[in-house]
């Protein structure tokens, strides 16, 4: 009967804690993905794994074994208490003094191991994050010979951590022996009333035990908490107006923006793309371009100045809305571990195969995706390792012409690749600019010559706008590049 029962406790118990840390870790992942991008931009992908993965486990300790165990320990222990009161209320009121100053001292305790447990979380996240990057960019590391310095990182990270996890363990060894002091001096002050003393004695070292483990399940729950209190991009959009149609008519309007204070990388930036055109950006290395289509794309905000999209105020706009209406492919693009046919539907899931097959043609995916045993069904690996950069790339720009935006963000879109499959790949996305609003970052500028505009950046300002043949003819910093850029190409070929 006894097992039955255990069993049964065991059961109920254990699967309602991992009902709840399933249904905890979802919500934080759902929360966590909504956040704005500058979150992202700052905080380690390890410690937003830990977040999610680790820190709910204390959940366990609240809603399982542990916290009914607490609760016996505290019945059995105020029941034991009003049996020796009935025996002998002196010596029992005395009695009642002792734990009461056992369980201020052990308030006290908990409250100082608190911050402990909740740095644990921290100095664990670092670590794992640190190893996710070294795994990740394991290629890079042996190029550079870099796993000596590696192995040094990791090693200082974990020191760290067990330094945090003996002064842990010394606590809560100092608690364990202060309930036996305490213990053992109730023991003496209720002598008279002999074994019963056990009662009491019992109990208190369970819930001393157990105080500890749901003492450590709060500080993985506070930092939960603490980001679950950062505003997502769900609710600014619930003041902001829905954008179900959006056109892509652009207007910038004296923008300014910076990532650091009082530093500048946007500096009254004003130009007009109307809907159909193409604008290209084109400037030196941190000319500010990449932060211009990431103020396109909405990951962040001005810091002055108004961005218009069809006669809006873009920050007026749901993120949701607008998003949807972009396809954006990058210099780094980024692919997910699944097949190749997934990648491609990533921003459409209900694509048919013969969709993903036409605009796969357009970007050229065919040609090398036909001599793979397994088609559009091989396996890309982890950030698709197992393509070539340009075999990724070409995966990106199908990815983004399957959705069909209205707003079309190049940036290097066609770097990865050879001149001759750029040449290819250019005639599509000529194809898939008709009617949409582009814009283009081009390290090629022989790309751009078709654009409608063409803005030149330095240091965060446009110094010249303009189409390429008016930009030449002007012969300022836009031809210098040009040039430049000419005698390269030309060098290759000599």
């Amino acid at each position: 009967m006894q097992a039955a029962s255990s069993f049964s406790l065991s059961q109920v118990l254990g699967v309602a804690a991992q009902r709840a840390i399933t249904e905890m870790r979802k919500t934080v992942q759902q929360h966590v993905a909504r956040l704005p991008i500058n979150y992202f931009d700052s905080t380690k992908t390890g410690v937003l794994i830990s977040r999610v993965m680790s820190d709910a486990e204390g959940i366990r300790n609240l809603v399982g074994t542990g916290l009914v165990q607490l609760t016996g320990g505290l019945v059995t222990a105020s029941i034991a208490l009003c049996v020796l009161f009935y025996l002998n209320w002196r010596l029992t009121s005395i009695t009642i003094l002792i734990l009461g100053t056992f369980g201020g001292v052990m308030a006290f305790a908990f409250t100082r191991l608190r911050p402990v447990f909740r740095e644990r979380g921290k100095l664990r996240a670092d670590v794992t994050g640190r190893l996710g990057e070294t795994l990740s960019g394991i290629r890079v590391v042996k190029a550079y010979t870099a796993e000596r310095r590696e192995r040094y990182v990791f090693a200082k990270g974990a020191h760290k951590l067990f330094r945090n996890v003996a002064k842990a363990v010394t606590s809560i060894s100092g608690i364990s022996a202060f309930s036996i002091i305490i213990i053992g001096a109730i023991g003496v002050v209720l002598i008279q009333v002999g074994g019963r003393t056990g009662l009491v004695a019992s109990p208190l070292i369970q819930i001393a035990s157990i105080s500890t483990q749901i003492s450590e399940a709060f500080a993985g729950l506070d930092r939960i908490r603490e980001i679950r209190s950062m505003a997502t991009e769900d609710q600014e959009d619930h003041e902001r107006i829905a954008a179900p149609d959006v056109r892509g008519d652009f207007r910038f309007e004296d923008v300014w923006f910076e990532y650091d204070p009082d530093v500048p990388v946007l500096k009254s930036v004003s130009f007009d793309a109307s809907v159909g055109t193409t604008t290209a950006l084109v400037g030196s290395s941190g000319s500010g371009k990449s932060t211009l289509i990431s103020l396109v794309a909405a990951f962040n905000r001005a810091k002055s100045g108004r961005i218009v999209v069809d006669g809006r105020d873009l920050s007026e706009i749901r993120l949701r809305d607008y998003r949807s209406s972009i396809g954006i492919v990058l210099q780094e693009n980024f692919l997910f571990d699944g097949t190749i046919a997934e990648n491609i539907r990533f921003g459409a899931p209900r694509a048919t195969t013969d969709e993903v097959m036409e605009v796969a043609h357009i970007a050229h995916c065919d040609e090398f995706v036909n001599r793979f045993e397994d088609g559009y069904d091989t396996i890309v690996g982890e950030r698709g390792v197992k393509l070539s950069g340009g075999q990724r790339q070409r995966i990106a720009i199908a990815r983004a012409i399957l959705a069909n935006p209205r707003i079309l963000i190049l940036d290097e879109a066609t770097s990865s690749l050879d001149s001759e499959s750029e040449a290819q790949i250019q005639d599509g996305l000529s194809t898939l600019r008709e009617g949409r609003t582009t814009f283009v970052i081009a390290h090629r500028l022989s790309t751009i010559q078709s654009a409608d505009q063409i803005l030149v950046l330095e240091a965060g300002e446009i110094v010249e706008r303009g189409t390429h043949e008016e930009l030449l003819a002007h012969e300022g910093r836009y031809r210098e590049l040009y040039e430049r850029q000419y005698k390269i190409e030309l060098n290759r070929f000599i």
